[in-house]
C-alpha cells in the first residue's frame, strides 16, 4: 500500500540520534523520496536472498532483523523502531540482503529507491552521514561480538536489558523504565534457551532490578541493572 509523503518530519523518528543529527536539508531530502510502505504484523519486508531494493526508515511500529538456519532456529539480531534507517548494505555493496526483516506489528516505513539513494549518496553531507551510521553498526557488532565471547550470561542479559531500554539499535539517549519483549524473542536475540533466559531473569527479580510480566520487563532500578551489566 503506497501513498505520497508530506514533508513533514514523524516525531517519533527523531528519537533515533542518527537520523536527528541530520543536516535538516539531508532530513528534508530522505522525506522527499521516500515511499510510505504499511505492512501488517508478521509480513516481511525482505527476505535474506533478495536483491537489494530500498533504504528503509521506520515510521511507526517496528521490525526484528534476523536470520532463520535450516534447522528452524531463529536467532534475532536487532530490533528496528521508529527513526530507525536501516537496509543500506546491501545498496552500497550490491550483494543480496543478509537477513529477515519482519515486522512484529503493524508499521509503517519509508522506502527511498536504489537510484535515489545513489543521488543522495553523492551529496557529501549525506555521504558522511551514512558512514556515521555504518561506523555505529559496527560498534554495535562488535559488542554483541565481545559479550557472546567474554562475558557470562548474567552480564549479557542485562546489558541487551540495557541495549532494549535504549529501543536497541536506536540506542536513544533517554533510558525507558519498562521493555515490551517476550521471553522468548529476548532468548532469541542472546542465542540462549528461554529456560536459561527465564532463570537470569528471576534472578534480577529476586535482586529487586527488575519485574518481570507478560511480554514486558520493568526495570526498577537502572543504577543496578547498569551495575550488573558492568560485571566482567
Amino acid at each position: 500500500m503506497h501513498s505520497k509523503l508530506k514533508l513533514k518530519i514523524p516525531a517519533a523518528m527523531l528519537a533515533n540520534p542518527w537520523f536527528d543529527s541530520l543536516s535538516e536539508r539531508n532530513r528534508q531530502s530522505l522525506l522527499a523520496v521516500g515511499e510510505r510502505l504499511h505492512l501488517r504484523a508478521g509480513e516481511m519486508l525482505y527476505r535474506q536472498g533478495d536483491v537489494p531494493g530500498g533504504f528503509f526508515g521506520v515510521v511507526s511500529g517496528s521490525f526484528k532483523v534476523s536470520t532463520l538456519r535450516k534447522n528452524g532456529k531463529e536467532g534475532i539480531l536487532a530490533l528496528m523502531e521508529a527513526g530507525n534507517w536501516f537496509g543500506e548494505t546491501s545498496l552500497l555493496d550490491g550483494l543480496p540482503r543478509s537477513h529477515d526483516v519482519t515486522a512484529l506489528e503493524p508499521a509503517e516505513v519509508l522506502m527511498v529507491g536504489q537510484t535515489a539513494f545513489e543521488e543522495l549518496i553523492g551529496s557529501p553531507s549525506f555521504a558522511r552521514a551514512m558512514t556515521v551510521l555504518l561506523s555505529t553498526r559496527v560498534r554495535l557488532l562488535y559488542g554483541l561480538v565481545e559479550d557472546a565471547m567474554l562475558r557470562s550470561i548474567s552480564t549479557r542479559v542485562a546489558r541487551r536489558l540495557l541495549a532494549l531500554a535504549r529501543g536497541d539499535a536506536t540506542m536513544a539517549r533517554v533510558f525507558r523504565p519498562t521493555v515490551t519483549v517476550s521471553q522468548e524473542a529476548f532468548a532469541m536475540m542472546l542465542g540462549v534457551t528461554r529456560q536459561t533466559l527465564s532463570r537470569e531473569l528471576k534472578l534480577l527479580a529476586l535482586d529487586g532490578v527488575v519485574t518481570v510480566g507478560y511480554g514486558r520487563i520493568d526495570i526498577l532500578s537502572l543504577t543496578a541493572l547498569e551495575a550488573k551489566g558492568a560485571i566482567d
